[in-house]
């Protein structure tokens, strides 16, 4: 004998209607989002206190309405502020509870608050309120890691280390001229935030479901109470899109892969093999077993945790390849991901801002690391050049005089005139200061080199930058 269904309580969901039987306590688990998506509380309920305004002004809802709602949702934040809000995976996310808790304390005024609105246009337009609060603290940090950057650089303009190619010694530069070029990426990487900022910045509220609402709604009047540079055009676009999501974790994505470049060459320059910095002890632990290790452990887990961003970004992208428009369930999944994104740049900014505040460089070291590798055999080369050599033969002649110097076990400077004089009969006795890795850094004096006038221009170009 079939058994009889019961149905649903009248309120049990905001769309139990439809139903016969409740949903089955594993699914109400599985579909549960509450847990991870209760952190846009505070940006539900500023959306929330929008759209009730805007439907006061457009004659939906009574003076009386909005004052109960502004009331009940003011109560709401303040639960929340004092960890007393009672959150339910019955309600499933965020909104409903929200909602619920809202009607509890203002009655049908809670209820009517979602006229001409679905949770698909809302939590689309809580997401781009949460990334753009985001996006904004990440300029400001990213802007402060900038600064201890210069900072440091403006004190080593003249500390000389080796540059590296294939990490083997290639030619001399100034040492804050490699820290200013990780200061070039990240204000590409600024530059990307900001232009994703300008697209997450739309307001998406007012599509509804997919298709907009039949009340006489002004999309436009919650645009500019929240601060959004314009409302999005299409209401299937509006709901579906999370473009301006797989790009936030794109620029992240980016921005991290940098870090952790700078991380590996922290750990290398750390390395009693390099010795070239000594980082705080603050950001380094020791071993259970060793007590002589200091283990940079903030740049190694730096450069960990950037394969994390890297896999939300193509989680987000394989979120989204097969949907169709408009809303689905699926994009529940895009929060954990672009959550995580977050947290993790916000917190690695943090770190690395205070990192670059307490690097001890041994300028002996970097120098003596710069006099081995033949750091200055392009100079030589290029020296011939002048003397009216093809450069072929040129490179050809410096090679030589490398394998000799090798074999001495010498440095090329350390060789004699004669023995110059071997490899080419164009080696004058001015050769010698092409020699000088001071020389060799000098002589690179052009935009963009590493020669400490114009890196004294390009510090100078980053303070007025940062200072705008």
């Amino acid at each position: 004998m079939q058994r009889k269904k019961t149905p649903p309580k009248s309120g049990l969901k905001g769309w139990s209607g439809r139903f016969s039987e409740p949903v089955d306590e594993l699914v109400k688990r599985y579909t549960a989002s509450v847990e991870f998506d209760r952190r846009l509380a505070g940006f539900d309920i500023q959306g929330s206190l929008a759209h009730a305004r805007m439907l006061h002004t457009c004659g939906v809802l009574s003076a009386q309405d909005v004052s109960d709602i502004e009331r009940g949702l003011a109560d709401i934040a303040a639960e929340i502020e004092r960890d007393e809000f009672d959150w339910s995976i019955d309600q499933e996310d965020v909104h409903l509870n929200i909602e619920k808790r809202l009607t509890e304390l203002v009655g049908d005024a809670g209820k009517r608050l979602h006229t001409g609105r679905s949770r698909n246009d809302q939590v689309a337009t809580d997401i781009r309120l949460y990334l753009r609060d985001a996006t904004d603290r990440i300029l400001a940090l990213i802007r402060t890691l900038q600064e201890n950057l210069v900072t440091l650089a403006e004190q080593h303009v003249d500390t000389l280390m080796p540059g590296f190619t294939h990490l083997q010694v290639a030619q001399p530069v100034s040492f804050a001229h490699h820290l200013m070029a990780y200061y070039e990426m990240t204000l590409r990487d600024a530059q990307r935030f900001s232009e994703c900022r300008n697209r997450v910045n739309q307001l998406p509220l007012g599509a509804a479901a997919l298709a907009g609402t039949t009340f006489p709604i002004d999309r436009e009047q919650v645009a500019r109470e929240l601060g959004f540079d314009g409302v999005c055009s299409n209401s299937l676009d509006a709901v579906s899109d999370r473009d301006f999501a797989i790009e936030f974790c794109a620029d992240a994505a980016l921005l991290m892969m940098h870090l952790s470049r700078l991380s590996e060459e922290l750990i290398v320059w750390m390395s009693p093999r390099f010795g070239f910095i000594e980082l705080a002890d603050r950001f380094c632990t020791g071993s259970s077993i060793m007590p002589q290790k200091k283990n940079p452990d903030v740049p190694e887990l730096v450069r960990g945790k950037t394969g994390r961003i890297n896999g939300h970004l193509v989680a987000l992208l394989t979120l989204m390849k097969a949907q169709p428009l408009a809303y689905n369930k699926d994009n529940q999944e895009d929060k954990e991901p672009l959550f995580d994104t977050a947290d993790t740049v916000i917190a690695t900014l943090r770190i690395y801002a205070d990192l670059f505040t307490g690097v001890k460089v041994n300028k002996d070291a970097m120098r003596a690391a710069a006099a081995q590798g033949f750091a200055t055999a392009t100079d030589l080369a290029d020296y011939l050049v002048k003397k009216g050599l093809p450069f072929r033969e040129a490179h050809e002649a410096v090679a030589r005089a490398v394998r000799l110097a090798s074999e001495k076990g010498v440095d090329l400077a350390e060789l004699s005139l004669g023995e110059l004089q071997q490899f080419s009969t164009l080696v004058g006795e001015d050769a010698l200061d092409q020699l000088s890795l001071d020389g060799a850094l000098a002589a690179r004096n052009h935009t963009g080199g590493t020669a400490p006038e114009q890196v004294r221009r390009a510090i100078a170009l980053a303070r007025k930058t940062l200072s705008a």
